[in-house]
């Protein structure tokens, strides 16, 4: 019997960020496509020769994106939306952008004049990364458009490599696709035409093996979707290149009948996130099948109990062929740890990324074929690096355990209702009707992060990086003061991240230089390291608001990232339950909360943007995570009097089904994305008579887009048509950190004009 080492993708972004800085180049016409394509060509040799000198056998090819690999597919389908006015439903760079960004005027979309939305993005199952969704119209006729999978197995095969494509699977396509008006699943027929042309091109260029991902499969399928399986796979697994079906985030549970009965040569499943079902794979599987096994965590940070992993896979070994390979794509990882000189020894040696990882598996391989004591020494730091990792005094602190045995039930109640609350921050915030406020973060200029570059290389000294900071909080506060807002925020300017910052000052994490994984298109973001546990040790915000308020008579918020949210941003600790972790934060985050109110704070902002993508995918696991989740808002949040407005924020998730929960979280503002959707979600908050106060968001800042007033009105007379005017707040849908000056200024001026209009239609009207 012999084993082989797949992966399932690799980071696209490049060791040092590369796509990144280049597809903002050429975003702001700094180089041009053929330049852009360069890079991207260059990441993609450079992945796959080092992954073939990392000992991969099962290179993947079309794991590569400029934006997203769910918007690849629609490209690859013609599901382009009429707005974008691509003709046969082809899409060019431009329009593929426009999709992905929205446009401005006759930014190369097909318009000669109007400017042309995005397309809606949310998160990829319950990982951080975001995905353009799928948009089905009625009269939809599909088409093949751009073949990048063949284009790039070609070029791997050019450069020498034997690949094995990536291909997103037709019925999770589906799946993740909205339908406006019309049921996705009626297009299958045409979808599986398509994929069988796709098919039979990579079998023609020589592919004999394609990876067909399926994730769905893990989570709760209808009888839609179980039909759809059955068809799809009876038309397409003998359709050219032998099919390995690809499973990861969950077990299959329910669903291994069907994946197990399906016509394809092989089957790739999670043991990370379900080691339980090996047994019963090995019981339904077909000799005939070849069994992939994601046997090292593919979103995680932790390096691997090799020992612990051969002893439990040398009996499969001993019988039948295998391929090991992560848990899912490496996309969600750092590259190397190699490019981290300032974490220690000792945490350094608990930690692998993408690179270490792919070690990982070729040095089980070596001990699987060549017998444990050809790699006998490997596996001993391997050993010692987990012993070591279960026996550090850096992971327990006795005092942060104590205070958590301590927690009450008082300690997650307010001091009144909901309805008291609401008379008594009027009388102190005075705030009009439709109020305006921003979610919290500013434009990071190229100043701001030049100035913050310099400080971390020592270039700078403190007080003058202090001093560049307060005078850029100055100008935002004096800024917003001019447009008109009404409730103000500092702008984190000396914040690189809105989980970073917060990590960096809590006990119980550690923070890389390079360890940046990719969250949409070029923003990438550094996860925290979350190894021990969690305390603060000091006041991290209080100093920044108390300074911005004391610029203004206007209220100014009081900006925090919430506990859910940071575990969720975060690379966590495995050794205990992440909910253990959370209630951690939650405390750390109670005392600052407690401290700004001390400072005169009228209205703290608790961002838990990430809340909801941590829900599990299976439908009888959600209250569990959804009552603890709460329970860890609550408590974070709990510790104010009646008349300090607490707000939270959340972004890019369907909510309507987890209202309950949303509502327990008994904030008092909210707000939430919904300029994508055209206030989509809105309905679902009026079904559920939500009592608290909403702020739709009314401009995308994820575009490049500037709204314009009237569409701002547009919107928010929507969003009346779901709740009441007194319930309302305008607000953009996000931070602003990733736009320019030049974007913000007229959008946030608009939509401040706007809220004006709303108020005096509400007079009129009165």
């Amino acid at each position: 019997m012999t084993v082989t080492v797949a992966t399932l993708g690799f980071p696209r972004i490049g060791p040092r960020r590369e796509l990144k800085f280049a597809l903002e180049k050429f975003w702001s016409g700094k180089i041009d496509a053929a330049r852009l394509q360069e890079t991207a060509s260059g990441l993609r040799t450079a992945a796959w020769a080092r992954q073939k000198a990392l000992g991969v056998d099962w290179l993947p090819s079309n794991d590569f994106s400029l934006y997203d690999h769910v918007l690849d597919t629609s490209r690859m389908l013609g599901a382009v939306p009429k707005r974008y006015g691509a003709a046969d439903g082809t899409a060019d760079l431009a329009t593929y952008f426009a999709m992905a960004r929205g446009a401005s005027g006759s930014a190369g979309c097909g318009h000669a004049h109007d400017s042309v939305t995005a397309g809606e993005m949310t998160k990829w199952f319950d990982t951080n990364y975001h995905y353009i969704v799928p948009e089905i119209e009625p009269g939809q006729k599909l088409s093949l458009g751009r073949l990048k999978i063949v284009e790039e197995y070609r070029e791997a095969k050019a450069q020498g490599y034997a690949t094995r494509p990536v291909l997103l699977g037709p019925v999770t396509w589906l799946s993740l696709a909205k339908g406006q008006g019309v049921d996705p699943f009626d297009l299958l027929d045409e979808v599986l035409g398509l994929y069988r042309v796709i098919l039979g091109h990579l079998a023609r260029e020589g592919a004999e093996w394609v990876q067909i991902d399926e994730p769905i499969l893990v989570t709760d399928l209808s009888e839609t979707q179980r039909r759809a399986f059955t068809r799809a796979y009876a038309k397409l697994g003998r359709s050219g290149p032998r099919l390995m079906l690809t499973t990861y985030f969950g077990g299959l549970e329910d669903n291994l009948s069907l994946a197990a009965s399906l016509p394809v040569a092989g089957l790739h499943v999670d043991l990370v996130r379900a080691p339980e079902q090996l047994e019963t794979v090995l019981r339904s599987a077909p000799r005939e099948l070849l069994l992939s096994l994601g046997v090292i965590d593919g979103r995680n940070v932790w390096r691997a109990d090799l020992q612990a992993l051969l002893a439990r896979i040398e009996p499969v070994a001993a019988e039948r062929d295998l391929v090991l390979a992560p848990s899912c794509s490496l996309l969600h990882v750092p590259v190397d740890l190699g490019l981290e000189p300032k974490l220690d020894d000792e945490l350094k040696q608990w930690l692998a990324f993408a690179v270490q990882k792919i070690e990982e598996l070729d040095l089980l391989r070596r001990a699987l074929n060549g017998g444990a004591e050809s790699v006998y020494d490997a596996l001993a730091a391997s050993a010692r690096a987990a012993a070591s990792r279960k026996t550090s005094p850096r992971i327990h602190d006795t005092a942060v355990q104590a205070r958590l045995a301590g927690v009450t039930p008082a300690m997650r109640e307010r001091p009144a209702g909901h309805a008291e609350r609401i008379r008594a921050q009027a009388e102190v915030l005075a705030l009009p009707l439709f109020p305006t406020t921003t979610i919290g973060s500013f434009p990071q200029t190229a100043e701001v992060r030049h100035a913050r570059a310099e400080h971390n290389r020592g270039a700078l000294d403190g007080a003058a990086y202090h001093a560049f900071l307060r005078e850029e909080t100055e100008r935002a506060i004096r800024w917003q003061e001019c447009v008109g807002l009404d409730m103000l925020v500092h702008g984190e300017f000396e914040r690189n991240d809105m989980v970073q910052y917060f990590g960096e000052k809590l006990a119980g994490f550690a923070f890389t230089m390079n360890g940046w994984v990719q969250s949409y298109g070029s923003r990438c973001v550094r996860p925290p390291i979350l190894f021990g546990d969690v305390a603060r040790p000091q006041p991290m915000t209080v100093d920044w608001w108390r300074y911005a308020q004391s610029l203004t008579d206007k209220p100014v918020k009081g900006m925090l990232t919430g506990p859910v949210t940071i575990l969720n941003w975060s690379f966590v600790r495995d050794d205990q339950p992440r909910e253990a972790s959370c209630r951690q934060i939650a405390l750390a985050i109670r005392d600052e909360v407690t401290d700004l109110e001390a400072a005169g704070c009228k209205a703290i902002q608790i961002d838990e943007a990430a809340l909801r993508e941590g829900l599990p995918l299976r439908r009888r696991d959600w209250q569990a995570y959804l009552d603890w989740a709460v329970d860890c808002f609550r408590l974070s949040a709990a510790g104010v009097g009646n008349a300090t407005q607490i707000h939270t924020h959340m972004c890019y998730s369907e909510f309507n089904e987890i209202l309950p929960s949303i509502a327990a979280m008994d904030t008092d503002v909210i707000s939430i994305e919904t300029a994508r959707s055209q206030m989509e979600l809105l309905e679902g908050f009026a079904r559920y008579r939500y009592p608290s106060a909403i702020g739709p968001g009314v401009y995308d800042i994820h575009s490049a887009r500037v709204p314009a007033e009237q569409e701002m009105v547009a919107l928010m007379r929507l969003a009346q048509e779901h709740l009441r005017p007194e319930q309302l707040w305008v607000n953009p849908d996000c931070g602003l950190k990733t736009r320019n000056w030049e974007e913000v200024k007229p959008a946030i001026a608009a939509m401040v004009a706007a809220a004006r209009t709303l108020r005096a239609d509400a007079q009129v009207e009165a």
